[in-house]
């Protein structure tokens, strides 16, 4: 892999880990004592500056290391995580995201006001964490020295015991434990003599004492073992850390980069076990039997190198590692524009297909037909496999909002719930991406708009705290996007006196709710008495209405005075491929999707505009009339009947032609804005077929059923 292809991976896994970092900071201001989530923010925050230095990139590593001193201070339990810690820390996030897209942009502009905002950030973070009080940036980034930074009445434990040639090599053990106190204090030394023989058989040359020494020392456990470097062969040594320092040693496990996964490189990484102890360990294992050797945890523990606390943690790191790498090596990141171009190939497959049916079935050739059977139903599978690459879960966009809701009800001074639903609906990631701004607008307008101030809530005998909801659901192979308020809902009179100040209706105009909410989504209408620095310039909601079309979907409101409103979005699954159901109208072509498709029935002769359906008023809506075809209806027509929600409708045609596989293609610029078009296909026999708007088609059909029905009210 070239050198700018790991440095786009790095940028790309930093905005996922800050993405965590977020998700994590929301969570620890609902719940503060969260360790887990506070580790989590450390963790994201350790491996970017990690990472970062890596790659040379200085402005992130330094401000980023920042951050990591208070984290650390708050993940030790030094510092607590006071109210406006996590909004800080928030925007330090925000301060190291723009840092990596400066980074990751190479030819654009660099914002000079990035260094300034960088220095007012670090100038908050050294006021909650004092360097006098922290470590300095020389130490914190070493394992070794955040062990080594601890009170001096932390007692080390040290067993010696030395071989009995040590004279003769021209050692004596005084000199070494002397040396001893130029880390620290003795507090206590026992000296062994279990060892010692007989008088008589006693050499004066030969060393038989052992000893327990207590050293109170801030060094590591490396300086300790250094000052028995020259006898290391002829002494065994075993150095147990503080009780204190293992509670230590397990927090420099759980931040140690996922480079490393053998047991004893975590351990001597952390600085709970030296490479001696190690390498003493590992040969003690090799010199075992395979079917007789122990763990090397297990020998390490006996040998008292390490304590068994140790030692699981580190085997808990280890598995996590494993599982973490075993998962990202079932992951593979590829561009959207490699997905864009296989959906394009299969489309076109799916065309060819259909072509080569339509000449088989021409041929009467048995053999050919098949062939086409069994080459289309493979055709059918590769298309769903390379629709399910593109489908993404919804719920990584709706997170995102908890950060905005935060943000926007301390600023507008309200106390907001937000409440996420159906997180793991899928939809395609191309309309994820376009889905972003419209629900920003949404939500917005819920919070400014909808739901009231704490004290207007407990006058109306509600909760001081609004409740804002985001939920998502599959519904008739479409997807349903729903935010809802709890608030004072839509004012109907404030709307219509707005709307007759600016011409939009007259004085005798008579609307259905329906049809006065639908009045908020015109250009440059408002209904709010002040304009505020989230809304009110009448900007927003058109452009919502616009967005949502154009991803082929539909937007309604209900509202109940008193009670909320809530905005429902109806998508598609995917704007490229789609079951369909092709039917014809004299010499045109249409599809509707599958999954809209109820039934279909033969439409009796004294059926207008609606007919009977089982005891149901279904409306109809003949498609010859409606589009002005040429032409006079067949003496046998059918009915395709539809549903959208909860409401259904008929669609009356000629011909129905059955399943077929459609890939969509745009209208072009000369027909969009068709009423009851949303785009078009091309048939395997080359002609071309168009998709239908069933949502504006039912409306439609509704209401023309209304109409006919008003005027026979009338005559009446």
């Amino acid at each position: 892999m070239e050198f700018n292809d790991v440095l786009h991976t790095f940028f790309a896994e930093s905005r996922g880990l800050l993405g965590e970092m977020e998700s994590a900071l929301m969570s620890l201001e609902r719940e503060p004592g969260d360790a887990e989530a506070i580790h989590a923010v450390f963790r994201a925050a350790h491996t970017i500056k990690g990472s970062a230095g890596l790659f040379g990139l200085d402005d992130i590593v330094g401000f980023t290391h920042h951050v990591e001193t208070l984290l650390d201070r708050v993940r030790s339990g030094s510092l607590n995580l006071q109210g406006d810690m996590v909004g800080l820390l928030l925007q330090c996030g925000d301060h190291i995201h723009r840092l990596i897209d400066v980074a990751g942009d190479a030819a654009g502009e660099r914002d000079d006001g990035l260094p300034m905002l960088g220095q007012i950030l670090v100038e908050r973070l050294r006021a909650l964490a004092p360097l006098d009080a922290a470590a300095s940036p020389a130490r914190a980034t070493d394992p070794m020295a955040q062990a080594s930074t601890r009170d001096d009445q932390d007692l080390w434990h040290l067993s010696l015991r030395f071989s009995t040639g040590l004279f003769q090599e021209g050692f004596d053990p005084a000199p070494f434990i002397h040396h001893l106190r130029t880390l620290g204090r003795v507090v206590h030394i026992s000296t062994l003599s279990t060892q010692l023989p007989a008088l008589e058989t006693m050499a004066p040359e030969s060393c038989y004492l052992g000893f327990e020494i207590r050293l109170a020392s801030a060094a590591s456990k490396l300086e300790i073992e250094s000052v028995f470097e020259f006898v290391s062969q002829d002494c065994e040594l075993r150095i147990l850390p503080p009780d204190s320092r293992v509670d230590d040693y397990l927090r420099l496990i759980e931040a140690l980069p996922a480079d490393r996964l053998r047991l004893g490189e975590i351990l001597q990484a952390c600085g709970a076990l030296t490479a001696h102890e190690l390498s003493r360990a590992l040969a003690e294992q090799q010199a075992e039997p395979d079917a007789e050797r122990a763990p090397l945890g297990e020998i390490l523990v006996e040998e008292r190198a390490v304590q068994a606390e140790l030692v699981q943690g580190a085997i808990g790191r280890q598995t996590e590692l494993r599982q973490r790498q075993s998962q990202e090596a079932k992951m593979i990141r590829v561009h959207s524009d490699k997905l864009d171009a296989l959906i394009n190939r299969v489309a076109e497959l799916i065309i060819a297909s259909a072509s080569v049916s339509v000449h088989a079935t021409r041929n009467q050739d048995r053999a050919l037909r098949e062939a086409v059977s069994v080459m289309s139903r493979l055709t059918e599978d590769v298309r769903d496999g390379a629709m399910r690459l593109r489908m993404v879960e919804v719920g990584d966009t709706f997170n995102r909002f908890r950060r905005v809701v935060r943000d926007v009800s301390k600023d507008l001074g309200k106390e907001i719930e937000l409440h996420i639903h159906g997180g793991d609906t899928e939809l395609d990631k191309s309309m994820v991406d376009r889905l972003g701004d419209p629900l920003t607008h949404l939500m917005r307008n819920a919070m400014d708009h909808g739901l009231e101030a704490p004290m207007d809530r407990l006058a109306a005998g509600k909760p001081a705290a609004g409740r804002l909801e985001l939920r998502a659901r599959h519904e008739a192979g479409g997807i349903v996007i729903e935010v809802a308020d709890d608030g004072a809902g839509l004012n109907r009179e404030r709307i219509l006196t707005k709307a007759r100040e600016k011409g939009l209706l007259s004085s005798e105009a008579h609307l259905s709710d329906a049809e006065v909410w639908a009045l908020i989504f015109e250009p440059g209408f408002s209904t709010a008495e002040q304009i505020s620095k989230l809304s009110g310039r009448g900007v927003g909601m058109d452009v919502v209405r616009r967005s949502i079309e154009a991803l082929r979907g539909t937007l309604d409101i209900e509202s109940v005075a008193g009670r909320g409103t809530q905005f429902r979005i109806r998508l598609p699954l995917t704007l490229a491929i789609i079951d369909g159901f092709l039917m014809a109208v004299g010499e045109a072509h249409y599809v509707v999707p599958l999954d809209a498709v109820l039934e279909c029935v033969q439409l009796g002769a004294e059926a207008q505009d609606y007919m009977n359906l089982r005891g149901e008023v279904l409306p109809l809506l003949r498609l010859r009339r409606h589009f002005g075809l040429p032409g006079r209806a067949t003496r046998r027509e059918n009915v395709v009947v539809v549903q959208i929600g909860t409401r259904k409708a008929g669609l009356v045609v000629d011909q129905l032609k059955g399943e077929f596989q459609a890939v969509i293609k745009p209208l072009g610029p000369l027909m969009e804005g068709l009423p009851g078009i949303s785009g078009s296909t091309i048939l395997g026999s080359g002609e071309v077929a168009l998709m239908l708007d069933i949502p504006a088609l039912v409306n439609q059909a509704s209401w023309s059923a209304s109409q006919e029905a008003r005027s026979v009210f009338s005559t009446h």
